[in-house]
């Protein structure tokens, strides 16, 4: 497999008034292409900060970040604001849908920042839409969706652009059991489609979809180990 991402020395401080509270302390990291990993921590332990900067959200204080053999960490905001509309999809706990707008509208946002017409948009979130299930709920607003359907359209909006790299920040934390196992299900089709796959989360039942687990504490790898797979279906 190719290498999607490398990480070398990657450091993350942040300022506090007069203190400076580490956030990241060193942190090395290769992920291929087509990988399914899981970044897992206790609270404040990083992992959040991390994919921040893996998804160009943030930016490091120091070290090396590549992503498709570019490196990425001193990019300016237009470029990597370019990066994260094309080449990563963002999933995320709270869903982040705009609650005045229908489903299939919120699904074709990166799209109008793309500069996509009117009829490619609509064509585009209509079939990803129909890939996660939502065919028939193209016109109700968020708030006439349950949590789990939700963060189907999060899923959808992700992959209407085809990225590179699917980011999902403890998707599903605010879902119940069997809502997530479905969420859970659908990243992995997605994964079997050949996406490369990165998920944070503090869940041990979460991650052991994954290929890979990253497990970081207090702003360093502890452990990078290789996973046997549960079945996203099973239940918990």
């Amino acid at each position: 497999m190719a290498e999607l991402i490398k990480v070398k020395a990657l450091k993350k401080e942040y300022k506090m008034g007069k203190i400076t509270v580490p956030a990241l302390n060193g942190v090395d990291i290769t992920i291929n292409e087509g990988e399914f990993v899981a970044i897992m921590g206790p609270s404040g332990s990083g992992k959040s900060t991390l994919m921040h900067i893996l998804g160009c959200l943030d930016t490091p204080t120091a070290g090396f970040y590549s992503l498709e053999n570019e490196e990425v960490s001193n990019m300016k905001k237009s470029k990597l604001a370019a990066i994260r509309n094309k080449q990563i999809g963002f999933v995320f706990q709270t869903f982040n849908l705009l609650p005045h707008m229908n489903v299939q509208k919120n699904v074709e946002l990166p799209l109008m920042y793309g500069g996509y017409s009117k009829r490619k948009r609509s064509r585009m979130a209509k079939k990803v839409l129909s890939e996660v299930g939502l065919s028939e709920r193209l016109k109700h607003k968020p708030s006439e969706l349950s949590g789990g359907q939700r963060q189907r359209v999060a899923i959808a909006r992700a992959i209407v652009n085809d990225p590179a790299i699917i980011l999902a920040d403890e998707p599903t934390g605010n879902l119940d059991t069997n809502s997530g196992n479905d969420i859970l299900g659908i990243f992995s089709e997605l994964h079997a489609q050949g996406h490369t796959i990165i998920i944070v989360t503090h869940d041990s039942y979460v991650a052991k979809r994954a290929d890979k687990v990253i497990n970081i504490v207090d702003g360093l790898i502890q452990e990078i180990e290789e996973t046997q797979k549960t079945d996203a279906t099973a239940g918990n």
